[in-house]
C-alpha cells in the first residue's frame, strides 16, 4: 500500500470520526441553548389547560376549595408518567404529582383541597386557598423545566406558555 493511499484513509478516518462527534454533540449543545434562554422547555405535550381560580371569601369547606383548580393536559398521543412534575404559583405553594399516568389526549384537574384521586381529578389535600384572582400558574417537568405557564388578573385571563 503506498504513503498516499494510506494518508488518505488515514484522513477520511479522521474526518468521519470528527463526523460523529459533531453529530453527537450538536443534540446536546441544542438542548443547552433552550436551557439558557430561561428553563423553558422545548415543545412539550404537557400544558396547562384552563384554570378555575378562587373567589375571596371565609369559606374554607372542601366544596369551596374544590371549585379552585387547575387543569393539565397532555395533548401528545403517548400517556406520560408527571411523577415529580410540579404546579406552582407566585406566592411558592407547590404541588408535586406523586405517581402518576396522564393518557395521550386527556387531562386531569389539580384541586386544592381534599378529595380522593382519580384518572381525572387530583387533590394538594389544603385548607386554604392558593389561587388567588391575580395569579401565575408555572407547570414544570420532574428536572424543573417550565413546561408552561399561564397569567391571569382578575376577569383577564393571559396565556404565557
Amino acid at each position: 500500500m503506498s504513503a498516499s493511499l494510506a494518508t488518505r484513509r488515514f484522513v477520511a478516518a479522521f474526518l468521519a470520526a470528527g463526523a460523529l462527534v459533531g453529530a453527537a454533540a450538536l443534540p446536546a449543545s441544542a438542548d443547552d441553548h433552550w436551557r439558557d434562554r430561561d428553563h423553558r422547555a422545548p415543545h412539550s405535550s404537557i400544558v396547562i389547560s384552563d384554570v378555575q381560580y378562587g373567589t375571596a371569601g371565609r369559606d374554607r369547606s372542601d366544596r369551596a376549595l374544590n371549585r379552585e383548580w387547575v387543569e393539565v393536559e397532555n395533548t401528545g398521543r403517548r400517556s406520560v408518567n408527571l411523577r415529580g412534575y410540579t404546579l406552582t404559583d407566585r406566592q411558592g405553594n407547590r404541588y408535586r404529582f406523586g405517581d402518576f399516568r396522564l393518557d395521550g389526549k386527556s387531562s386531569v384537574r389539580v384541586h386544592t383541597g381534599q378529595g380522593r384521586d382519580t384518572r381525572q381529578d387530583v387533590y394538594q389535600d389544603r385548607r386554604h386557598q392558593i389561587w388567588d384572582e391575580r395569579d401565575t400558574a408555572t407547570l414544570r417537568d420532574n428536572r424543573g423545566n417550565v413546561l408552561d405557564t399561564d397569567s391571569w388578573n382578575g376577569r383577564r385571563h393571559h396565556r404565557n406558555g
